[in-house]
C-alpha cells in the first residue's frame, strides 16, 4: 500500500524525534475506526518499560541494520540498542522493504519506533508533502503523537553529537583488523609429512562424526582462525572455529571453554551437521557443502534470501555458482529490500570469498595430506543424498538454527 492511500483512513498523528534543537509533530491524518479503539489505550514508556522490550522499525542496508552471524550491526541498531538500555529493556529490531511500510508497522502498533532517518526525500517520495511537515534536522527518528513520554525520553537522551558518535564506534568496529589472533600460525604444519596442523587428530576425529573429510574441516578452520585457538574477530567470534558467544550458548558450549581446541571444534561441527540438516533439499552432497560454509559464514536466512533471488531470476537454487552471484547482489539495496528478502543486507563479498577460500584450501589440502576414511574424501563422488547421524548423545534436534 502506498503512503497516500495510507493516509486517506489513518488518523494517529506522528511526532519526530531527536530533532535539535526544535520539535515538531505531524498534522493528524484520517484513521479507521476499529484501529482507532485498538489504540486509543496510549502505549507509552511505562508499557514498554513494563513489558521490558523496545520495537523498532527500521530498512535494512550497512549503515542502518544487518544480521552477520546472529549478531545486529549498523548505526541505528547501535544507537537503537543503546537508548533501548537507557530505559532499561531489550531491543527488538524489525526490517521492512520500503518506507511505506515503516509508517504502517508504527501506526498499527507493531513498533513503538522508527529508527530511520527520516528526512524531506522519504516524504516526498512516499506520501503528499502536504499531509505531513518533516524536521528539518536529518538524523531523526518517529514515534506515535500520543508515545510522548517515550518522545521525551528520546529528546532528553539524544545529544548533539549522538549520531557522530555512534558512527565513529561503528566504523571503529567494522574497520579494525579483521580478527585479532595470538599467534600467526602456517597453513600446513609439514607439507613433506602430509601434517596441516596441531589439531589433526581433534578434526580426523570431530569430521568422521558427520560425514566429512577432515581436510575439508581443516580447510574451514584455517580460514576461520589461522588455527589459532585464541583468536578473536571484530564481530566477538571466538576460537578455533570462531564461534559466536549466541550460537556457543546454543550448542551447549560455555563461555570457559570456548578457547578450548576440542571443544570449539566439537560444537562448531554440531553446528555443521544442523546446518546440513536445514539444507537437505540440495540432494547433491558437493553442492551442499557450499551452502552449508556459506550459511556458517553469514547465516542461514541470508543464504535462503539468495536462493529465492536465484529462483525469481530464472537460475537454479540448488546450484552454488547460480546462487552465487546473488550472494554478492545481497549488498545491493535493489536486491536486499527485494520484497523476497527477508533477512535485508549480508555483506556479500565476505561470504562469497569464505566459500571460494575454503574450497580452493581444501583441494590444496587433498594433494598433500592423506585422507582417511571420510564419505567426502572423494570430491568426485555420488551426489545422491547422504545423510550421517552422529549418536544421539552427540547432537541435540532441539536446537534450532536462526
Amino acid at each position: 500500500m502506498k503512503m497516500r492511500d495510507i493516509f486517506h483512513w489513518l488518523s494517529l498523528t506522528l511526532l519526530l524525534v531527536a530533532c535539535q534543537p526544535e520539535k515538531k509533530t505531524m498534522p493528524s491524518v484520517m484513521f479507521g475506526q476499529a484501529e482507532e479503539e485498538e489504540l486509543s489505550a496510549d502505549y507509552d514508556l511505562n508499557d514498554i518499560q513494563a513489558a521490558g522490550e523496545l520495537i523498532a522499525v527500521t530498512l535494512s542496508g550497512p549503515e542502518t541494520y544487518y544480521e552477520y552471524r546472529g549478531q545486529g550491526f549498523g548505526l541505528q541498531y547501535m544507537m537503537a540498542e543503546a537508548f533501548a538500555g537507557s530505559i532499561g529493556v531489550r531491543l527488538r529490531m524489525e526490517i521492512v522493504n520500503d518506507s511505506a511500510e515503516l509508517f504502517t508497522h508504527l501506526l498499527t502498533g507493531e513498533a513503538d519506533l522508527i529508527a530511520f532517518e527520516i528526512d524531506s526525500t522519504t516524504f516526498v517520495n512516499d506520501a503528499s508533502p502536504d499531509s505531513i511537515t518533516p524536521c528539518p534536522v536529518r538524523s531523526q527518528w518517529v514515534v506515535r503523537s500520543n508515545s510522548t513520554e517515550l518522545g521525551e525520553a528520546i529528546n532528553s537522551w539524544w545529544q548533539e553529537d549522538t549520531r557522530q558518535k555512534y558512527l565513529a564506534m561503528e566504523k571503529a568496529r567494522t574497520t579494525q583488523s579483521r580478527q585479532r589472533r595470538v599467534q600467526v600460525r602456517p597453513a600446513m604444519l609439514n607439507r613433506q609429512k602430509g601434517v596441516i596442523s596441531a589439531y589433526d587428530e581433534l578434526l580426523i576425529r570431530q569430521a568422521s562424526r558427520i560425514g566429512w573429510d577432515w581436510r575439508l574441516l581443516a580447510a574451514q578452520c584455517y580460514q576461520e582462525s589461522g588455527f589459532d585457538p585464541k583468536a578473536v574477530s571484530w564481530a566477538g567470534a571466538q576460537g578455533l572455529m570462531q564461534i559466536m558467544p549466541s550460537t556457543a550458548a546454543r550448542l551447549g558450549l560455555p563461555r570457559s571453554e570456548v578457547f578450548d581446541p576440542e571443544r570449539n571444534i566439537e560444537a562448531a561441527v554440531r553446528y555443521l551437521f544442523l546446518l546440513d540438516e536445514s539444507f537437505s533439499d540440495i540432494h547433491s552432497r558437493q553442492e551442499r557443502i557450499n551452502f552449508i560454509l556459506a550459511a556458517y559464514n553469514g547465516g542461514t536466512g541470508h543464504v535462503r534470501d539468495a536462493m529465492a533471488l536465484a529462483q525469481k531470476n530464472g537460475h537454479n537454487p540448488h546450484r552454488w555458482s547460480d546462487v552465487d552471484p546473488f550472494i554478492l547482489k545481497l549488498s545491493q539495496p535493489q536486491y536486499y529490500r527485494d520484497p523476497i528478502v527477508k533477512y535485508g543486507y549480508l555483506r556479500g563479498s565476505e561470504t562469497s570469498g569464505y566459500v571460494r577460500q575454503i574450497q580452493a584450501r581444501w583441494a590444496s589440502y587433498r594433494g598433500a595430506a592423506p585422507a582417511h576414511h571420510s564419505s567426502l574424501s572423494n570430491p568426485t563422488g555420488s551426489d545422491k543424498p547422504s545423510r550421517v547421524r552422529p549418536r544421539s548423545d552427540y547432537i541435540n534436534d532441539s536446537l534450532l538454527i536462526q
